[in-house]
């Protein structure tokens, strides 16, 4: 059987398209389920490239999906491509200096998340065809990972359940196995209504929304002594209910991200921030109601997928940084903190050391996990998953910055997504060629299954939120 590590070549022949790509998708940053020109310029490179394309996958207007091969296992490659409010930034400068516009940004690398895991699904679709090897490669296009659960959707309308193994990603400052742990959230719209009154004249009559869902924050923040230190729950007024103070507010509308550990544990807490929502409402004489927005399971781990990838990490080394890379990196950490560039380290487990770029493979660890959400946590559920770090900028940028917009069309962010691409498609290539790896992976899919079966975060009755599609040019 052919080396794997042959796969790498046909990386390399596919990378000038995947950095175009990228950097066309970091010029037109678009938002949760308005992904359209991203996703059409996806579409555009897969027909290209000589994949079967489905657009419209599971009826999200900006999902795409392109097939590649015939008969054996069916891998799948994870790829996003939407963006952050308020974030844009210009390519490549030292400071905060947004772009005229909209002013969004890929603050979190999602302009590089889909075009690598394209051109490892490109890669692999060419090594598969020139070594005659049986094998289906698929490169799903997953919109509104920020929030919206694009995946979670994706999952509840079934496009994973003939998958074998899915295979995804994230831009990072270090290089690794993403550690097999994220927090599983749900985001829930609370609506307080109450009566408007004279705040000064007929103040009795009143029945203030506001003063509920202030009401309902306190006790939040009384429940966070009683939950599990790991758990976490944020809020957001949408509407704080007016502007005139001598009005009593009769409607408000708050939202609330609710994350834990484990699946059922974030199912409970939100049952019980419920409850202090619904004694909120009786405190105040006013009445709640709820909507779920979006939700994501935590991720499943699999340790036979997170070893193989990382015996990839070993043979190939960290991402081939030079001398220039480092002294622009140096630069770009000016802009921040110290503090940043030590609780990066720290995250990982690591002492800090005096390197601007990581010129390591972080070491595989099952102890270290992500404070975060994703929804490809809902495809772990589906199928064996296992996801790469990949080094696109300098060490100690924080997501969801303006220096990490700053760095996604950078020599650095390039030389770290083709390497990780390299990484998943070699990892995809020992999935195909080895049929004891992907056994070895579907079983201990299905032991942890069996322990804790998968209960989608969000009921059947719940619409993702899609955007209207731009009107076209006459």
């Amino acid at each position: 059987m052919k080396n794997t590590d042959s796969v790498w070549e046909y990386v390399d022949k596919c990378s000038k398209p995947a950095i175009e790509l990228s950097d066309a998708v970091w010029s037109v940053p678009e938002l949760n389920f308005g992904e359209f020109r991203s996703c059409a310029l996806h579409t555009k490179t897969l027909e290209e490239t000589g994949f079967r394309v489905t657009k419209n996958v599971a009826g999200l207007p900006t999902a795409v999906m392109g097939e590649a091969g015939e008969g054996g296992p069916v891998i799948a490659f994870l790829g996003e491509y939407d963006a952050l409010p308020n974030l844009s930034n210009e390519a490549g400068v030292m400071e905060h200096k947004p772009v005229p516009g909209d002013n969004n940004g890929h603050a979190c690398g999602h302009n590089l998340l889909g075009s690598a895991a394209f051109l490892a699904a490109s890669a692999l679709k060419d090594w598969l065809s020139a070594n005659n090897i049986p094998g289906r490669v698929r490169y799903y296009g997953c919109p509104a990972e920020e929030g919206g659960a694009g995946k979670s959707f994706m999952v509840r309308a079934g496009v994973f359940d003939d998958v074998d193994a899915a295979i995804s990603w994230h831009p990072m400052c270090f290089t690794g196995v993403f550690p097999p742990s994220s927090l599983a959230n749900i985001r829930i719209d609370f609506t307080f209504d109450g009566k408007a009154a004279h705040a000064a004249a007929a103040p009795h009559l009143g029945r203030s929304a506001l003063d509920a869902a202030e009401i309902m924050n306190i006790g939040v923040n009384f429940l966070r002594e009683h939950m599990l230190p790991t758990s976490r729950i944020h809020y957001a007024f949408l509407d704080a209910g007016g502007t005139a103070p001598n009005v009593v507010q009769s409607k408000v509308v708050i939202r609330y991200t609710v994350r834990a550990l484990e699946l059922g544990d974030m199912l409970e807490l939100a049952d019980r921030v419920r409850k202090v929502a619904a004694g909120a409402a009786m405190m105040t004489e006013t009445n709640v109601s709820e909507e779920i927005v979006s939700g994501m399971a935590n991720l499943l781990p699999c340790p036979p997928l997170e070893r193989a990838m990382y015996a990839n990490f070993e043979r190939l080394g960290p991402p081939p940084f030079d001398d220039d890379d480092r002294v622009w990196a140096r630069e770009m950490q000016k802009t921040f903190p110290p503090s940043d560039i030590q609780s990066a380290f720290r995250a990982v487990g690591l002492t800090p050391r005096d390197t601007p770029l990581a010129d390591f493979v972080l070491p595989l660890s099952e102890g270290r996990g992500s404070m975060g959400s994703t929804d490809v946590g809902d495809v772990s559920w589906t199928v064996p998953t296992v996801q790469a770090l990949g080094a696109t900028c300098t060490i100690g940028t924080q997501l969801h910055s303006w220096q990490m917009t700053a760095q996604g069309k950078s020599t650095v962010a390039h030389k770290g997504m083709v390497h990780v691409a390299k990484i998943m498609a070699a990892t995809g290539a020992d999935l195909i060629r080895d049929e004891t790896l992907l056994a070895r992976a579907k079983q201990d899919h299905a032991e942890r299954l069996k322990v804790q079966p998968y209960i989608s975060p969000i009921p059947e009755n719940v619409e993702p939120d899609l955007q209207p599609a731009p009107q076209q040019a006459a």
